[in-house]
């Protein structure tokens, strides 16, 4: 079993339109609503891969309710507790006409040190049960900022890899504590390092991280992909066209990969292409926490991975990369193209350029799903 932390959870609520009017009345095509909060959608992804996830995280209110019987409808193992405030809400808004995608996160309810203290309980009696941890998403107002780095220290100490995938003072506390795989977004690289270069940002934060005891950095760049810094050396994955649709998850679907990879033996390059394909499926996808299998099929069928070596500040010589020249991520980066979450990516190292699909033309909207 993996076990998935949500520290604050959500009803995530879907709007599908032909075209959005900013400025006037829009009739909305088709709604969803769906559990969701980033761990959330991790545990489904995971179970849609075969791998057994329970959720924990505090749910409260009517809409705690209904997120609480989504869950057992997903067949997802519910370790959530009940809290006092209201479970929020999220609402993503799909213009299919622009492509574009926009989210608006509720903050979320006030916990208190007694919620804190349940969760923490919760946590000790799953870990030893579970095969790895996920600890994603933001905290909820009354959390401390240093949960994260608590829950990371529990999992080290049980004997548990776990990955974190936050943002802010919560993802550099929880960082300093040694997590083995942190997953940042662009935004959230040049956040932490103050780096405006992706690779001189993953650069930074991987001496960082291994400092502290953990392994891997994997960030995403949207169109360009993902960059891997690991103890075991840098790789570069990505896709070499475009996925149109909802890409509310994407990284999600990415984080559910990285952690089904280890359990299967794979290596580095394999984990990072499965990783892409996950992601451009859950692009493809209607709702957050889905994944569309023939795009995945498609996808990890042209995923394209090369080693690259680091940049100098990552303590090597500076040589140009073997594959993939690194200068060309921060050209791309400032271009804005892509979704900072959606990291499509197939296997195959260094592998040419396959003939670009139907989709090629499609472009996908930023996010940044809490």
């Amino acid at each position: 079993m993996i076990l998935a932390v949500t520290p604050n959870p959500a009803l995530d609520v879907t709007y599908h339109l032909a075209e959005v009017v900013w400025d006037g009345s829009n009739r909305v095509g088709r709604v969803a609503a769906r559990a969701g909060g980033k761990g959330v959608n991790v545990a489904r992804v995971l179970a849609a891969l075969g791998q057994p996830a329970a959720v924990l995280g505090p749910l409260g209110g009517r809409t705690g309710d209904t997120v609480r019987e989504d869950l057992a409808a997903a067949g997802l193992r519910d370790a959530t507790f009940a809290v006092c405030g209201e479970t929020r809400r999220t609402v993503t808004v799909v213009d299919k006409a622009s492509g574009e995608t926009t989210v608006f996160n509720e903050a979320g309810p006030e916990l208190t040190g007694a919620d804190w203290a349940h969760l923490l309980d919760a946590y000790d009696a799953l870990l030893p049960g579970a095969r790895a941890v996920a600890l994603c998403g933001s905290l909820p107002p009354g959390f401390p900022v240093t949960a994260y780095a608590e829950l990371v220290r529990r999992a080290r100490e049980a004997g548990r890899p776990v990955l974190l995938d936050a943002s802010g003072a919560a993802f550099r506390e929880g960082l300093a504590a040694g997590p083995d795989l942190v997953k940042p977004n662009a935004d959230e690289l040049r956040e932490a390092t103050g780096e405006a270069d992706p690779a001189q940002a993953v650069a930074a934060l991987a001496a960082r991280l291994q400092a502290a005891g953990g392994d891997a950095v994997v960030a995403s760049l949207g169109a360009q992909g993902l960059l891997a810094a690991t103890r075991a050396g840098w790789w570069r994955a990505r896709l070499p066209y475009a996925i149109r649709g909802n890409p509310t998850g994407a990284g999600d679907a990415g984080v559910a990969a990285l952690l089904a990879g280890p359990d299967s033996g794979r290596a580095w390059p394999d984990r990072l292409a499965e990783a892409v394909a996950w992601s451009a499926s859950a692009v493809a996808a209607p709702e957050a926490g889905s994944v569309d299998r023939t795009t995945y099929v498609t996808a990890r069928a042209h995923v394209i991975v090369g080693g690259v070596e680091p940049p100098c500040a990552a303590g090597g010589e500076g040589a140009p990369a073997r594959s993939v020249p690194l200068p060309a991520l921060a050209a791309d980066a400032r271009k804005g193209s892509g979704t900072p979450d959606a990291a499509p990516v197939p296997a195959s190292p260094i592998a040419p350029t396959p003939p670009t699909p139907s989709t090629a033309k499609d472009r996908h909207a930023p996010h940044r799903h809490g």
